[in-house]
């Protein structure tokens, strides 16, 4: 695939990937462009399709799949989900660094691609903090947060698989967090404000 390097920003539930993915985005408004998934499950009230996924049929999706057209794809829930080639082709035609967010089955189906994407990993600085920052949300139940915690504690733990991520930010302070990940980029952000330029 040509164009710029993509970006794989993977992180926990309440490492605050998103407020920092959002900045970046707020930051450098002509730089980065999100992948949209395929999904197989029904819009939510609100969704649209083509911004929020690209809602496809549970008949036609496994045929996209067998013939390569994704990077990346997972069942979850018995619903089929996955990064098409051409929603990244899209992003990188447009001069834009093009954002995955996939879970750890998918950034290892990545790997196996020729995509070659920056692998970042946002997480807490300890199961404490997270567990703290998901109690003062107030959105899950003990059963369900206990759920949560054993998952992330199982994320941490596969984060530090030996040439999985290239860069693992412990989000412990939102600036500094979001100073070493927009350093991270700035190579891939000169690049295309140069070429957007020229």
């Amino acid at each position: 695939m040509s164009g710029p390097w993509p970006v794989q920003l993977s992180g926990l539930s309440a490492a605050r990937k998103s407020t920092l993915f959002k900045r970046l985005l707020q930051e450098h408004r002509s730089v980065f462009g999100f992948s949209v998934s395929h999904t197989t499950r029904d819009p939510r009230p609100g969704e649209e399709n083509g911004k929020d996924y690209y809602f496809v049929t549970r008949e036609v999706m496994p045929w996209d799949m067998a013939a390569g057209d994704f990077i990346e794809h997972a069942e979850l829930s018995g619903n089929l989900y996955g990064t098409s080639k051409a929603a990244v082709q899209a992003i990188q035609a447009r001069n834009r660094i093009c954002v995955l967010d996939v879970d750890l089955q998918g950034v290892r189906d990545i790997r196996k691609t020729d995509l070659r994407p920056i692998y970042i990993f946002v997480q807490p600085p300890s199961l404490d903090v997270l567990e703290s920052r998901l109690r003062r949300r107030n959105t899950e139940t003990e059963e369900s947060l206990a759920k949560r915690l054993a998952s992330a504690r199982l994320d941490m733990e596969s984060s530090k698989e030996r040439g999985l991520f290239d860069l693992i930010i412990i989000n412990d302070n939102l600036d500094t967090a979001y100073r070493t990940l927009e350093e991270a980029l700035a190579e891939e952000i000169k690049k295309v404000q140069r070429t957007s330029c020229s």
